[in-house]
């Protein structure tokens, strides 16, 4: 019987006071323009007509009583303040709620595989949010035959879950020659040496997004306490936030005199997101999440991305499917793409105490 997948997409509906939605079409034309700078090719990127989608943008432009692009002569399109704004705000949206939703979609998934007694192997994943491991469910699936169920957890609570029983493996992070003894204790209460054993997968860089050209010139951490910079932070949770905790403390950087350190977001996308829109000046995450809102980014430091699972799951046929699909060509070629990101032996084991030795 044919595994089933279900894949769920924000519905976006916007009502003013009088009832009327806003067609959510509206936002992928505005996004096009804002990509590309021609009305002609973001009709073709949307897959509308021209004159449907400039007929588009003119009526909600006269709803609202303001133009939501310019085109000029020459210069084809660009959005107008309140069509940046529109456009941001749904990208900030988008990003907000894609975790939540993939997760959803994973419950519906199992729901409905069960109902049709689905034979498929399968691997259940927890995991920090990361572009690397978003690739693997549809990569594992096409190489390896095996259906890996992925959802999204800070690394901490994905450790947690994992040490459980209520995964069969997670994903967590650490900063390269940063596991301090603290850290070490605190990720040992979930990670047992005769227990658990630890799978390489990517190295990634994290450090400070921020606007394209840099215009408040934010160059280090110790630009964070600066009066006129507006911060956006991970939550507690995450494998980011300890990073960066870390980082702040290693340079006596005081967090309460960070502004908008208690202001937290639940991925990177979204914190790049609320960035790109102006609503903070600068927050910490990885590189593939500057570049895919077209910010600038400032490294600060290395960090590895590790799978964890107990000792009789690296047994299970699908497990070790699964791992040769991480070693092959095709997850190579995936991780080439995401600007930041570099294979780190992925597939090898390791013990618990080689890995929070560091």
């Amino acid at each position: 019987m044919p595994n089933m997948r279900i894949q769920i997409e924000p519905a976006w509906r916007f009502r003013n006071a009088e009832g009327r939605e806003i067609d959510p079409l509206l936002f992928r034309v505005l996004a096009a323009v804002q990509r590309s700078g021609k009305l002609t090719e973001a009709a073709r990127d949307v897959g509308f007509s021209y004159r449907h989608c400039w007929n588009l943008i003119r009526t909600w432009s006269a709803f609202f009583g303001t133009p939501l692009v310019e085109l000029s002569q020459g210069k084809g399109a660009e959005l107008t303040p309140l069509g940046e704004k529109l456009t941001w705000a749904a990208q900030r949206i988008q990003a907000r709620l894609t975790p939540q939703l993939e997760n959803l979609s994973v419950e519906i998934d199992r729901e409905i595989n069960a109902a049709l007694m689905d034979t498929h192997p399968v691997l259940r994943l927890h995991a920090s949010h990361g572009y690397a491991i978003a690739l693997m469910p549809e990569l594992i699936q096409r190489v390896a035959g095996v259906r890996l169920e992925l959802q999204y957890l800070g690394s901490v609570d994905a450790l947690a879950s994992m040490s459980r029983g209520t995964c069969d493996l997670c994903g967590f992070h650490l900063p390269s020659g940063r596991v301090t003894p603290e850290l070490a204790a605190r990720l040992g209460r979930y990670l047992k040496p005769r227990v658990h054993r630890v799978i390489r997968l990517v190295t990634r860089t994290q450090g400070l997004f921020v606007a394209a050209g840099n215009p408040l010139n934010i160059a280090s951490l110790r630009d964070l306490i600066r009066p006129d910079v507006r911060f956006i932070n991970r939550q507690a949770s995450a494998g980011t936030r300890l990073l960066l905790d870390l980082l702040l403390a290693e340079q006596s950087l005081d967090p309460d005199r960070i502004s908008g350190y208690e202001t937290v977001e639940f991925t990177h996308a979204a914190v790049a997101a609320h960035i790109a829109s102006g609503m903070a000046d600068t927050g910490f995450g990885v590189e593939a999440a500057a570049t895919q809102f077209r910010l600038d980014f400032v490294p600060l430091a290395q960090e590895q991305y590790f799978l964890a699972c107990r000792v009789e799951t690296l047994e299970l046929p699908s497990m070790q499917r699964m791992l040769e699909a991480l070693r092959s060509p095709d997850f190579a070629a995936a991780v080439a793409g995401l600007p930041g990101y570099a294979l780190n032996s992925p597939g090898e084991v390791l013990t618990v105490g080689e890995v929070l030795r560091d």
